[in-house]
């Protein structure tokens, strides 16, 4: 009996349910499989042989960074193909061992993107519903009721701090989403990123993370980034109370704070010139992370992964790196797994 052959090399590119392209040292296309000819509505023969920078003339600028090892990325860029533009999320990353030789992944932004703004939509409409009507009706509960036990007599005083302080809670529950409605352009400025990292370390440890350690694990020699220091202060502030909340009482309860000097990864806004984004900030817990089911919305209103979460946080810092043209990712990553949140800002003009 004889045992099954495996798929070779050409049928598990055929497979994958990714768009792929093959370039060889003289950057030439050698292979194109499926999923890239759909997309880009050309054969793989047409293709063959050809110069990257012909079939895709927006590869040709993503070089900076290769020849390092390291993978260059380029979100939300637009592609032309014969059926018009395309936006997709594009990844380069040398083929190990074969000096010269790269791989060219497409991922379908705008289809992913629709889908899943329609989704967030329709769960941001319902949890909006939901967390105003619980955190208006407490609050005016307690009013209603202290109003009810001065009308019937009761000391006076006590009971209108009370009134006060629960109709704060609600001015500042206001406030707190009126941030998502400003959309006015963000001052950006060349900023020193340490002393940002200092304060917020202080601020935690004096606080909130107090009782857990921070360390820090910094590349002294990088350049200064572009981005609003209110912003980013407010964001490290905002993922270092996430990640003293995501530690448990027990086990390894630490949180680290990263930055490296990153080549080839790219922000390609609609209408806007592909902008680098080589400034990487990292937030990493040893905590359990997010849970599966809603790890690819954490930046969604109104998404939590606690019972007792507004879901407000991480969609306001997702909002605030984006007006400061930077993006933020999740993910878990090392071994043990640690969370990630992975911020990439533009790098100031020299």
């Amino acid at each position: 009996m004889f045992a099954a052959r495996g798929p070779d090399e050409a049928e598990l590119i055929a497979a994958l349910p990714v768009a792929l392209l093959v370039v060889d040292p003289d950057g030439r296309v050698v292979r194109a499989n499926g999923e890239c000819e759909a997309l880009l509505n050309r054969s793989e023969r047409s293709m063959r042989g050809q110069p990257i920078d012909t079939v895709l003339p927006e590869a040709g600028g993503q070089r900076d960074g290769q020849g390092d090892g390291q993978a260059v990325a380029a979100f939300d860029a637009e592609i032309g193909t014969s059926r018009g533009a395309v936006r997709v999320d594009m990844i380069q990353a040398e083929v190990p061992d074969h000096p010269g030789w790269r791989t060219i992944t497409l991922h379908n932004a705008a289809g992913r993107r629709l889908a899943h703004d329609r989704t967030a939509a329709a769960r941001s409409a319902v949890g909006a519903a939901a967390m105003l009507a619980h955190e208006i009706k407490n609050p005016l509960s307690s009013i209603r009721g202290a109003a009810q036990l001065i009308a019937d007599g009761a000391e006076q005083a006590d009971l209108t701090r009370l009134m006060i302080a629960e109709v704060d809670r609600i001015a500042a529950l206001i406030d707190h989403m009126e941030g998502f409605t400003d959309t006015r352009p963000r001052n950006v400025e060349p900023l020193n990123i340490y002393p940002l990292l200092a304060h917020a370390r202080e601020v935690a440890l004096a606080g909130f993370a107090r009782g857990i350690a921070i360390e820090e694990q910094y590349d002294p020699s990088l350049p200064r980034a572009l981005g609003n220091g209110d912003a980013l202060l407010q964001v490290l502030l905002n993922l270092l109370t996430n990640a003293a909340h995501a530690l448990g009482r027990i086990g390894e309860r630490r949180i680290t704070l990263a930055t490296a000097y990153r080549h080839g990864f790219t922000m390609a806004s609609r209408g806007q010139p592909r902008v680098a984004l080589p400034i990487e900030i990292c937030v990493m817990d040893t905590g359990p992370g997010a849970p599966a089911d809603i790890a690819d919305h954490l930046f969604d209103p109104f998404v939590s992964g606690r019972p007792e979460g507004k879901g407000l946080g991480l969609a306001l810092t997702d909002k605030l790196v984006r007006d400061m043209g930077g993006v933020i990712r999740y993910s878990r990553e090392g071994n043990p797994h640690m969370t990630v949140f992975r911020i990439l800002l533009p790098r100031a003009p020299k």
